[in-house]
């Protein structure tokens, strides 16, 4: 098995400086994010925000099997910012400040041009599992805040590392390209954006993707060994 770079079972909260573990602070970035997130949520009201449609969106129909890849996402973030922690801090690093970029610059677009979509269907056509757990997510996240998507927006960050990592094989930098791509089309065929929101987002990956890899911002030597 693969030898992580660093000893995290030596990991204390006093020795959070220490070069072996100071790229875990960029982790506080999700915490600024998920507080942001909640009030852009609940003191922004719907109807103060402006209506995101283009009609691209009235091509795309609903399909709750998109729900998959949508999903996926998830596991996607969490599987590379864990892999990237354990084997390759440099790419954890410009990782998690890729998302941290793109969360920021979003944020500011979600208070200052509140925006909505409200191309959710009013009901089902199919009552199965993915439409159930799509009612959840429809639940849980509200139709506000959607331009630009950082579920797009996250998807090339995590695309952009994992390709730029050339000791990993071709085959899964492929792969992970591509199943950036699909997860943002998946979000127009769940409804949870417009395709407007997908445009939107790409000007603001390839920002984080300038200031990090042109300008290279915030760039740290990595610690070998622990």
């Amino acid at each position: 098995m693969k030898k992580p770079v660093v000893d995290y079972r030596e990991f204390r909260f006093s020795r959070i400086n220490d070069p072996a573990f100071s790229h875990l602070k960029l982790l506080w970035g999700w915490v600024v994010y998920f507080i942001l997130f909640f009030l852009t949520e609940n003191l922004i009201p719907a109807e103060k925000c402006h209506v995101i449609h283009c009609r691209l969106d009235d091509l795309i129909p609903f399909n709750e099997f998109f729900l998959i890849f949508y999903v996926s996402w998830y596991f996607l973030i969490i599987g590379s910012l864990l892999y990237f922690m354990l084997y390759d801090i440099d790419s954890f690093r410009k990782l998690s400040i890729f998302i941290m970029i793109t969360q920021a610059v979003a944020m500011a677009v979600y208070i200052l041009y509140p925006s909505r979509q409200d191309l959710r269907p009013l009901f089902f056509e199919r009552n199965n599992i993915l439409t159930q757990l799509m009612a959840l997510i429809y639940a849980f996240d509200t139709n506000t805040g959607v331009f630009p998507s950082l579920h797009v927006a996250y998807s090339l960050g995590i695309a952009s590392v994992w390709w730029k990592k050339k000791d990993t094989a071709v085959l899964w930098r492929i792969f992970v390209v591509l199943l950036a791509v699909v997860i943002s089309i998946a979000t127009t065929f769940v409804k949870q954006h417009s395709a407007l929101d997908v445009l939107g987002a790409v000007p603001v990956a390839l920002l984080a993707e300038y200031l990090i890899y042109r300008r290279k911002l915030f760039e740290k030597k990595t610690p070998s060994t622990v």
